[in-house]
This record gives C-alpha cells, sequence and structure tokens, in this order.
C-alpha cells in the first residue's frame, strides 16, 4: 500500500528509504503518496501555496524581461541584450524548477513499486485497488504454512476518493461514504482469506486509522476528508482530538473475547512492541522505545493503559501533553500550541487547506490551555487556575514529563526543509530512460 516514506537519498537507486531497506522483505505499492495531482481531475494539492509562490515570482520575471525588451526596442532606457538574455536564461531555468517539481507530479510521484522495480508510472488508478488487493491476498497464499507480518496501508479515505465504478452511489454519504464502503469490502475479502486458509485463530489483526478526517478537503457542500464528530480538529492538526483520535479494531477468536470495549489510551506506535512480543523477539535495550506492547490490555490482565503520558506532535514541534492519571483514571491535556483557525470559529484551516506546525499560523498558549478529557471530549471548556483547583498541581507533572521526554530525543536532520521539498532530478525515481519515465506492469510483463 501507501508507503509515504520516500525512496531516495543520494543516487535514483540507492533506494536508503525503501521498505525493503528498513525490515520488510517484500513491498508492493506507492513509495510516496496519494494526491489530487494522481488522479487528474481535481485542484492541484501537492504544496499549493508554494506553487502559487512559485508562479507569481515567475510572472514577476516574465514581466521585467517583457519590459527591458521594450524599452531597448524603443530606446527608452540604455539596457545590454547580455543582461536581458540573463534574466530571460533565470527566469526560465525558475519556471522549469517550478514547473518539474508540480506540473509532472503524476509522473514523479504517483508510482507503483513491486519491491525495487517500478511496476506503473504513472498508476493507472483504475485498477490499483484490485491490484493492491490481488498482491495482499497471495501474500497469505504464499506464507500461510509459517508466521507472517503482513502491512496493509490502504489509499483509501485519503484524497482523491479513490472508488472504483461498482461502489460509486451507495452510500447515502456521497464520494467519501462510497470510498468507506469499499475499504471495508476489501478488508472484508482479506478476512475472508484468513478464514478461508484456516489461519483465524491463529492471526492477530489490528485496524487503525494513522490521523482523523482531513476537514479542509471539500469540493461545494460535500466533505471529502470524512468527519470527526464530537471531537475539535481534524488531520493536520497535532493536538486536538479531531486530528489524532482514530478507532482501533482488533480480533484474534480464539485468544481475546469478542465485543471487548476497551476505553483507554493507546498509540499506533504500539504496534512495533506489541508484534515483536507475538513474534517472541525482545525490544532493543538501547534506546527508548516509546510504544508499549498491548497485549495485557487486550487479554485483560491489566485495566490501564501503560501509557501515562503520550506527546502530540505537529511535525518537530510538540503541541500537546496528554496525561493518564494512574490512581483516577482522569485524562487531562494540555495545549502548548493550536492552529490559528481560518475563518475564525470554523473549526479547521480552510484558508490555508492544511493547518500548518509553527510560525504566525499557530497560537502559542503559556499558562497551556488544559482540559479534563474525561468529562470534556470535545475540548470545549479550557481550565484554569480559577476552575480548576487541581491546575498547578496538573501543570506542575506534565511540565516535568515533557522535561523527561526531551531527554530521550535525538536530533535529526529536518525532512520537511525547504531544500528536501525540492525536485531533485538525480534523484527521481525512473522506469525508462530519464525523463521518459513512463511504463505498466501489462507491458514490463509482455
Amino acid at each position: 500500500g501507501k508507503w509515504h516514506m520516500g525512496v531516495n537519498c543520494k543516487t535514483r537507486r540507492d533506494h536508503c528509504h525503501h521498505p525493503l531497506n528498513h525490515g520488510f522483505e517484500y513491498f508492493y505499492g506507492m513509495p510516496f503518496t496519494l494526491v489530487n495531482e494522481c488522479q487528474g481531475t481535481d485542484d492541484p494539492e501537492l504544496a499549493k501555496s508554494l506553487q502559487d509562490t512559485y508562479w507569481f515570482y515567475t510572472q514577476i520575471i516574465i514581466l521585467a524581461v517583457f519590459t527591458l525588451v521594450i524599452g531597448k526596442l524603443a530606446n527608452l532606457f540604455p539596457v545590454k541584450w547580455k543582461i536581458i538574455i540573463c534574466l530571460a536564461i533565470c527566469g526560465l531555468l525558475h519556471f522549469i524548477s517550478w514547473f518539474s517539481s508540480y506540473g509532472f507530479t503524476k509522473y514523479w510521484n504517483c508510482i507503483l513499486m513491486r519491491n525495487h522495480d517500478i511496476t506503473e508510472q504513472p498508476m493507472n488508478l483504475q485498477k490499483t485497488t484490485s491490484n493492491m488487493l490481488k498482491e495482499a491476498i497471495r501474500f497469505i497464499e504464499r506464507n500461510k504454512h509459517r508466521p507472517f507480518l503482513l502491512f496493509v496501508s490502504l489509499l483509501h479515505v485519503h484524497t482523491p476518493l479513490i472508488t472504483t465504478e461498482k461502489f460509486q452511489g451507495r452510500s447515502r454519504h456521497g464520494l467519501y461514504g462510497d470510498n468507506v464502503e469499499e475499504m471495508d469490502w476489501m478488508v472484508g475479502r482479506l478476512l475472508d482469506v484468513i478464514d478461508k486458509e484456516d489461519l483465524k485463530n491463529t492471526t492477530f489483526i489490528y485496524f487503525a486509522s494513522d490521523h482523523g478526517g482531513f476537514l479542509e478537503a471539500q469540493r461545494g457542500n460535500s466533505q471529502l476528508g470524512g468527519w470527526n464528530g464530537i471531537y475539535k480538529g481534524g488531520k493536520g492538526m497535532g493536538g486536538w482530538e479531531g486530528g489524532i483520535r482514530v478507532p482501533g479494531i482488533v480480533r484474534w477468536p480464539g485468544v481475546l473475547p469478542a465485543g471487548t470495549v476497551i476505553d483507554e489510551p493507546t498509540s499506533l506506535m504500539d504496534i512495533y512492541p506489541t508484534v515483536v512480543h507475538l513474534a517472541g523477539g525482545a525490544v532493543p535495550q538501547d534506546r527508548v522505545v516509546d510504544g508499549q506492547t498491548l497485549l495485557p490490555l487486550l487479554r485483560g490482565t491489566e485495566r490501564r493503559s501503560r501509557h501515562e503520558f503520550l506527546f502530540h506532535y505537529c511535525g518537530v514541534f510538540l503541541h500537546a501533553v496528554r496525561w493518564h492519571h494512574r490512581d483516577s483514571g482522569t485524562v487531562w491535556k494540555a495545549h502548548y500550541a493550536t492552529p490559528v483557525f481560518q475563518p475564525e470559529g470554523s473549526g479547521a484551516c480552510f484558508r490555508r487547506g492544511i493547518c500548518p506546525c509553527f510560525g504566525d499560523g499557530v497560537t502559542h498558549h503559556d499558562p497551556p490551555l488544559l482540559f479534563n478529557l474525561s468529562q470534556d471530549p470535545s475540548e470545549a471548556n479550557p481550565l484554569s487556575a480559577d476552575t480548576e483547583p487541581l491546575f498547578a498541581t496538573v501543570m506542575r507533572r506534565i511540565r516535568r514529563a515533557v522535561e523527561e521526554h526531551r531527554k530521550t530525543l535525538t536530533p535529526v536532520p529536518q525532512q520537511l526543509s525547504p531544500y528536501n521539498n525540492i525536485w531533485k532530478p538525480w534523484l527521481q525515481p525512473c522506469c525508462g530512460t530519464f525523463p521518459f519515465c513512463w511504463c505498466h506492469e501489462e507491458n514490463n510483463k509482455a
């Protein structure tokens, strides 16, 4: 499925970020992410504000060159042709840089790979759903006689909402509902294969999402990015519940009792130690691992989540901290920074397209905004020293936890720096002779 971690570091074939260089033995899917450009029918999504800036400066350079040429030909002011030519060349290079980065997104980024080989460039979105499902089913059938880990990262319920014809119009909730219906069918197919191969009672299955609904994704009055119910905020908001609270559904017949509801805060980071535990391995002891095994909680041998604190980031910036008080069971959350909603009070960053993590797009809070999630899951009523007797005590304990947490962090290069976001031809995955990067799996097989 969707890997979204990139591919190369220094050369086109080093594949330093590829799944096969990070512990996986087989890969089929998108090395990048799914954006509107892949479909080619919706407005561009990738770095829209950056594209607008690039285009603005390109227009200024074109206007400057045009003015100088007119001035030179009409003898309005003296200027050397050499200067005009140099400026025109700079403008052309600037335009190529912009257009290469974003004009060819469909061909550069919307690709499918099997292991280290590109199978489709650009990918055929009409066949992607069936292709991914077939690959997952074949993987189960190939590995049914030995322990296996299958990680399926679906392209569904992610804009653009790629939905096959069979499921279009099925839901009363529009295209998003149709997409959910198809995702449900895909998961059902995988569960059917597990059952058919008699693996039901020996297979631990965990279903979840990586973030809440994308509120800013709209077309007219249609909501394309999901809905977060009573929870404030959405995708891209590192602290608000609507951005980070997602369902976790576990299936393991014969081991875990059906119908059990566990109302305890856990994390997707818990998958790693849980899988290691199931495989009989040991989590590395030479570093702080933030995840906790879910098995004691799921089996009922422990009543409380092992996470006393959870730290919620937006990019590299700590936006909020959750404290699950062990004695009382109360869940507190302190917000150090929150996105500035546009328009104000709208609950999302509609004018920006997605909420930023820093700069003038966020508000810093001192003292932090404090909420009692046990009583106020919608985060509607911030507490203060005047309204909450425990305010000072809670903030002191959270502050100490943040200090201890920061001691465990190791600085890493900024992955989302402007340099890392510029298209680099020498790193571009290509299935043909660059820049003619076009291929389809059927042609490759032929």
